[in-house]
């Protein structure tokens, strides 16, 4: 068993509850790794024996893209997405941090994580 981490994503989305949050946006970064056997693909050094990271980065940009309310909808959107196009998961964390967000006070980041096994 192995890890895939792809860090640090950064994406501008219109997630959150407020209206202003679905009009001005708000930047994001999503981390995510991925546990997998990648023993054959150390062996054969063959794409198709791996989780693809450009494939993991695709579908991170693509449930970010579709707004939510809720950070937890769309990091849930993401790892259901890992499960079903990427058999080869056993196992996936995602994070997602909306950078200054509009709560009221200085803070940097807030942060949902989840995470999925088969």
């Amino acid at each position: 068993m192995g890890t895939i981490k792809v860090n640090n994503i950064k994406l501008y989305a219109y997630h959150g509850c407020l209206d202003e949050e679905a009009k001005i946006g708000s930047e994001y970064i999503v981390d995510v790794a991925v546990k997998a056997a990648l023993k054959k693909s150390s062996k054969t050094d063959a794409l198709k024996d791996t989780v693809d990271y450009v494939h993991l980065n695709l579908i991170v940009k693509e449930e970010m893209a579709i707004r939510s309310e809720l950070l937890e909808t769309v990091a849930q959107r993401i790892l259901d997405r890992f499960f079903k196009e990427l058999p080869m998961i056993q196992k996936a964390k995602v994070a997602v941090a909306k950078i200054n967000p509009p709560i009221g006070g200085n803070v940097e980041e807030v942060v949902i994580i989840l995470s999925k096994k088969r």
